[in-house]
């Protein structure tokens, strides 16, 4: 039998152990947040904003626990998403992580496997809300506030993770 295991050093260990309860307490302080700030901060997407520094600062394999783990916390210490939702949810984070792996792999350019990968997932989210909910919970998800405000965090999110990726490799 052949045992394979993976070793982290202390100080990736670290990083991923940081970055997750980061990434916990934000989510876990989004709704104060939107109160104290008046914005609703739900626009800025807390679970990609974290999935995405997973993506650019920890491992293939933590980014996958961020994107199964945020939305069941987040359902688990608030209520939000609703069950049905909060399933939507994990799984489009996941395939945002799976769509990034593949494509910086095939396409070699990490800005745009960045973008592909929140489009296709994003688009994914709403063909499922449409199959689960209805089309007046689609216009209602993707007011046009809302949208403005996904375009902005979806080429802040990939020029990030482009510059980061490319400072990496000089």
């Amino acid at each position: 039998m052949n045992v394979q295991t993976a070793s982290l050093s202390k100080k990736e260990l670290l990083k991923a152990l940081l970055l997750d309860a980061v990434g916990l307490a934000f989510i876990f302080l989004a709704p104060s947040l939107t109160h104290l700030l008046s914005f609703p901060v739900y626009m800025l997407e807390p679970m990609r904003v974290m999935l995405i520094l997973s993506l650019a600062h920890s491992s293939k394999k933590n980014s996958y626990l961020l994107a199964l783990t945020l939305p069941l916390f987040s359902f688990l210490v608030s209520g939000h998403p609703e069950a049905v939702k909060m399933m939507v949810i994990t799984a489009e984070l996941v395939l945002n992580v799976f769509l990034f792996y593949l494509l910086s792999e095939r396409i070699r350019n990490i800005f745009w496997s960045g973008m592909l990968s929140i489009l296709v997932s994003k688009f994914f989210c709403y063909l499922a809300y449409l199959a689960v909910f209805s089309l007046a919970f689609v216009r209602a998800e993707a007011a046009p506030l809302f949208l403005m405000v996904q375009a902005a965090t979806t080429l802040v999110f990939s020029t990030y993770l482009f510059l980061l990726f490319k400072r990496k490799q000089s």
